[in-house]
């Protein structure tokens, strides 16, 4: 009996032996595979930018006036609008640096960079500035904001969501159908969560609509 036992045993050594291997050349071959990619988008040179989608703002929003002692992140988000007035803004969300450097060689990265930088700050900015025009009780001035955001291509969740709320509370709960394709389209990995979150949101009705 103790051949049989010994023969199993070697066997199922074997097989982890040949599975580990297998394993380590699954996960070599991506890896493998980025680093020649990595290699060819060094190589590539400097395009051209002036096709980007660049992102301007409103001329509108900066005349928004948020008192520092009242909120100071609005004035902080306000000042960071002024400071992007004449910035250049381009949302490169989901977009890794060696496709940035592969489309626009690797010279441009730093520029780039700082695009995509700008329109971080700029997201935060709009989303804190909104807030602030909800409390102000300044709802369409919110909406306005918020619905810019969207189609800038945020994939800040709280956006999306303030804004269906909006949209309810104003007597406008169709227009959540409008945000969930724009949603669903996002290169962004939260894309589904915030998908889920507005479908749920239109199918759930306003507390302010609910008969005590």
């Amino acid at each position: 009996m103790v051949f049989p036992v010994l023969t199993i045993v070697v066997l199922f050594i074997i097989l982890m032996f040949a599975a580990n291997k297998k394993s380590d050349r699954e996960m070599k071959a991506p890896l493998e595979e980025f680093w020649k990619k990595e290699q060819a988008s060094n190589l590539v040179r400097k395009q051209s930018l002036e096709d980007l989608q660049y992102i301007r703002i409103p001329e509108d929003f900066f005349s928004f006036a948020c008192n520092e002692q009242d909120d100071p992140d609005a004035a902080e988000a306000m000042t960071i609008l002024n400071s992007l007035k004449e910035e250049q803004i381009v949302n490169f969300t989901g977009i890794s640096n060696t496709d940035l450097k592969l489309s626009f060689g690797a010279a441009n990265l730093p520029a780039l960079s700082h695009f995509d930088q700008n329109y971080t700050l700029l997201a935060r900015a709009l989303q804190t500035l909104a807030e602030y025009l909800v409390r102000k009780e300044q709802t369409a001035d919110a909406i306005r904001v918020l619905e810019f955001a969207v189609e800038t291509k945020t994939d800040i969740s709280s956006t999306y969501k303030l804004l269906g709320d909006l949209y309810r509370k104003n007597g406008s709960p169709e227009k959540i159908d409008d945000l969930i394709p724009k949603a669903a389209a996002l290169n962004s990995a939260l894309s589904g969560a915030i998908v889920r979150s507005l479908e749920e949101m239109k199918n759930t009705p306003d507390p302010q609509d609910v008969t005590p």
